[in-house]
């Protein structure tokens, strides 16, 4: 965060008079309103905890943080995809269809940004919903989210290219997310299994 102090505060200016221009359009102005909403997410998990708590649920903690982790983590670098191009409106939207092609051009950040974009949603979804909790369930969501991430570029023509190679590193990104967090999903998924077999035997 040191080294990318300064093409943050860059946006700053534009941000804090609360334009949209030079903020909400730029990459270093979105990277810093979300470092600014950290604190509020992190007080959002907070509150949602304690009203869950106090109405007795069960692993309160984990559900928030994973409600507002999925949220927080993924609309902004999804907002970043649907960015509009200089040439937004007036170029017609572009295809690369052939897998692997783009991965030469796109450069080390390209490809580790790809990854991200839907790694929240792969780590946190499935620690949410149980009925999510498993590798294909969470592939094929993840696959149909990038799918209409650029189908939208394309459709909205915003100067960019809606490349295979995207979806394959978005939907690799989410993957790889779930399962970092599979010590806490695969709990979640077993929880109501352990209920149901405890069911018969109270009734017994």
């Amino acid at each position: 965060m040191y080294a990318l102090r300064r093409p943050l505060m860059m946006s700053a200016p534009a941000c804090l008079a609360g334009r949209w221009h030079g903020c909400f359009d730029t990459f270093n102005g979105v990277m810093l309103m979300l470092l600014v909403a950290l604190p509020l997410a992190a007080l959002t998990v907070w509150a949602l905890a304690r009203r869950r708590l106090a109405a007795g649920v069960t692993s309160a903690w984990r559900m928030s943080l994973a409600e507002v982790g999925m949220v927080y983590g993924t609309v902004p670098l999804v907002w970043l995809t649907l960015m509009p191009g200089s040439g937004a409106g007036t170029v017609p939207g572009r295809l690369s269809v052939v897998p692997l092609q783009d991965l030469a051009t796109m450069g080390a950040g390209g490809i580790i940004g790809n990854l991200l974009i839907l790694a929240a949603l792969g780590f946190f979804t499935p620690m949410r919903f149980t009925a999510l909790a498993s590798l294909p369930r969470i592939l094929a969501l993840a696959l149909g989210c990038s799918i209409l991430i650029e189908t939208a570029q394309y459709v909205l023509r915003l100067d960019r290219v809606s490349s295979v190679d995207d979806v394959l590193l978005n939907t690799s990104g989410a993957v790889l997310g779930a399962l970092a967090s599979r010590v806490w999903w695969r709990a979640t998924a077993e929880a109501p299994s352990a209920l149901a077999r405890q069911a018969p035997a109270a009734t017994g």
